[in-house]
């Protein structure tokens, strides 16, 4: 990947559709979208200027970024509703492949959407892949010296560039020991997560453990089952402590 660390970015042509959306209304609507890589974990979309349909009103502000120059901040109005300074423009940018082309801030916009699927959080990366496979591998959760899981049945999710996850059956687990949270989580590539905390020995251990009730299409194999957050509780497979 392309980056330095004076911030240089990526670009690549997009092959999907992508849309928009800012209270009901239509922001944009493209397909040929940049797949800009800001950072270099994941991409974020801009939208070729003649592609957004929503009216941008330029503030007078400007935002400096050392990889991509200096850019122009521009108010976004539909009907009855405005994100302010939510698209930038690079006029002069330092990469070429960024001139005429708009940046949307994600969090700024209700709805995103890839074709026809809704996409949340920032869009997928192309380089990024789910596998989740079936194990027969002994996986021991404890925590506070407590058994909290014990199976050997776990579906193992492997995500690109990301350590592996043990997905456990909620019968291997000690469900006894879970406490309802109303903690939520997204990701684009699993799916909403909602979570459990465990309380051992008097002590509540907050959302250490998380669920996917219905993932996305390429987690499935995850559905329902619990994973423990490996950084905060002691983790075991096959008798090995995993750091």
């Amino acid at each position: 990947m392309n980056e330095d660390a004076r911030g240089r970015v990526r670009v690549e042509q997009g092959q999907k559709r992508v849309r928009a959306y800012l209270a009901g209304h239509l922001v944009a609507d493209t397909t040929r979208p940049l797949l800009v890589w800001e950072v270099p974990y994941y991409p974020t979309y801009y939208v070729p200027a003649t592609d957004v349909v929503a009216e941008l009103a330029e503030t007078g502000d400007t935002r400096h970024s050392p990889g991509r120059g200096e850019a122009r901040l521009y108010d976004v109005y539909v009907k009855d509703a405005v994100a302010e300074k939510a698209a930038s423009l690079y006029t002069e940018p330092e990469v070429d492949e960024l001139r005429d082309v708009v940046r949307l801030d994600w969090e700024a916009v209700d709805q995103w959407f890839e074709e026809d699927e809704p996409i949340f959080v920032h869009p997928r990366s192309p380089y990024t892949r789910i596998d989740v496979l079936n194990s027969s591998r002994h996986v021991e959760v404890r925590i506070g010296g407590e058994t909290v899981a014990d199976s050997r049945q776990p579906r193992v999710l492997y995500e690109t560039g990301l350590r592996p996850r043990y997905y456990l059956p909620r019968t291997d687990v000690r469900m006894d020991l879970l406490r309802s949270s109303e903690t939520r989580t997204h990701c684009p590539y699993k799916g909403t997560a909602s979570y459990w905390s465990v309380e051992v020995g008097g002590t509540v251990h907050d959302d250490v453990v998380w669920t996917y009730p219905a993932p996305l299409p390429e987690s499935q194999k995850v559905t329902g089952l619990a994973c423990f957050y490996d950084e905060r509780v002691e983790l075991y497979v096959d008798g090995v402590r995993q750091e």
